[in-house]
């Protein structure tokens, strides 16, 4: 049995985006189809058993009517070819409201062949061409229901308890679908939870509050044959037996991502009478590359604008179709130096580029001293190169700058 877990598709997420002259379609967008497309064409190139997502298709709680036409393209598309795709209910697909739909319940109302959306904590036997798996699915949890609960007592539940209360639930249902597992037959859990050690990456900035953790002991449980988590978007694997897995963003998001491998996990599952033999292994998506690149100048630079352009020149084939971020930082006497229009034009083979300037303001401090009247302009200079700290080379190359200039004004 050859199953696929991914999860936080994230579509509508349109930073360092543009249209697309052929489509109208925000490129960013395009992007993320295009690592859909790949994992699509992986699953019936290889005829897997089953597709896994773990939560958080979109962006939004409400996303477009042609996200979610894009979205359900690739859906239908597996579920022609006879493969069973399982979507988990992830926060970005909760509506803001406890009566609203959810961004993928659609699939559930119309009972889509070969699709289950799970948005309730239970269970689910999944029919494969290899067979049934058992997947106990956690979704995403809702806090309304505990909140009104407190409220109902008369005594309104705080922050902390209300986590304090999803944290206990979470835990406890989990050992719960446990211990309801046939033990003969494949058990995945699938949940979309935050499980506590497990490291972060951009989702820092969707993530706000004190958030409900598990503990990693209360879902690596003999029990499950496979962990396959949602949520976080930093691939990572914090457990072995069984195996606990975030398989991380399909596309890379932003900066934070930048060094991240992006794709999605491979299970395969060989049962022999009372024995399982699983194995998993990483599958490695190319997708949309970012890219940092960084220089720092110095007092007394005199051509700062060439040391950028040696650096981009450098890292030619690494800017290409990147989403580029150049940091410069200089102190406040080389800021006007640059130009601007040969940095940007070195740049014209980014996907997107944008350059951020870091001026370090320096007071005038005067040169001080009860004689400065009575130096000699090459004194002068030579006091000023010391307070400011310029490099020696520097240094030198100025000081006989000035005396080039010296020898003209005498013969002036």
């Amino acid at each position: 049995m050859k199953i696929i877990h991914f999860a936080d598709l994230h579509l509508g997420v349109e930073v360092y985006g543009k249209p697309d002259p052929t489509t109208g379609l925000d490129t960013r967008l395009l992007d993320f189809l295009a690592a859909f497309d790949k994992l699509v064409g992986y699953a019936l190139c290889q005829k897997v058993d089953l597709v896994l997502f773990c939560g958080d298709a979109f962006k939004s709680r409400d996303p477009s009517q042609t996200q979610q036409r894009e979205f359900a393209r690739r859906i239908r598309k597996l579920a022609d070819a006879g493969i069973p795709v399982f979507l988990l209910i992830g926060n970005h697909d909760l509506p803001a409201a406890s009566g609203r739909a959810t961004s993928t319940e659609i699939y559930d109302t119309l009972r889509i062949p070969k699709v289950t959306v799970a948005s309730q904590a239970t269970i689910y036997m999944i029919e494969t061409a290899s067979g049934p798996v058992q997947i106990a699915a956690l979704p995403w949890p809702r806090k309304s229901g505990l909140e009104a609960k407190g409220q109902g007592d008369g005594l309104p539940l705080t922050s902390d308890e209300v986590k304090a209360k999803i944290e206990a639930a979470m835990s406890a249902k989990i050992s719960q679908m446990a211990e309801n597992l046939d033990p003969m037959i494949p058990a995945i859990l699938a949940a979309h939870i935050w499980v506590d050690g497990a490291a972060t990456a951009s989702e820092r900035k969707f993530i706000l509050g004190s958030e409900p953790t598990v503990m990693l002991s209360n879902v690596a449980l003999p029990a499950f044959d496979y962990v396959a988590l949602g949520h976080l978007h930093k691939r990572q694997e914090l457990g072995s037996t069984p195996p606990v897995v975030y398989s991380g963003s399909l596309e890379r998001l932003d900066f934070g991502e930048e060094k991240d491998d992006k794709g999605f996990y491979v299970i395969e599952i060989d049962v022999r009478g009372d024995r399982k033999t699983i194995e998993h292994h990483f599958h490695k998506i190319d997708g949309r590359r970012f890219l940092t690149l960084e220089k720092t100048f110095h007092e007394g630079d005199l051509d700062p604008t060439s040391s950028v352009l040696k650096l981009l020149a450098d890292r030619r084939e690494d800017i290409a179709q990147a989403i580029v971020q150049l940091k410069l930082k200089m102190p406040e006497s080389v800021a006007p130096l640059l130009r601007d229009a040969e940095i940007k034009n070195a740049l014209k083979d980014a996907y997107y580029f944008g350059i951020a300037r870091e001026v370090e303001r320096q007071s005038r401090n005067r040169l001080g001293g009860d004689h400065d009247e009575a130096l000699s302009p090459r004194q002068a200079l030579e006091k000023y190169l010391d307070m400011k700290n310029v490099p020696e080379s520097r240094r030198k190359e100025l000081l006989a700058r000035a005396e080039d200039l010296l020898a003209e004004t005498v013969k002036i």
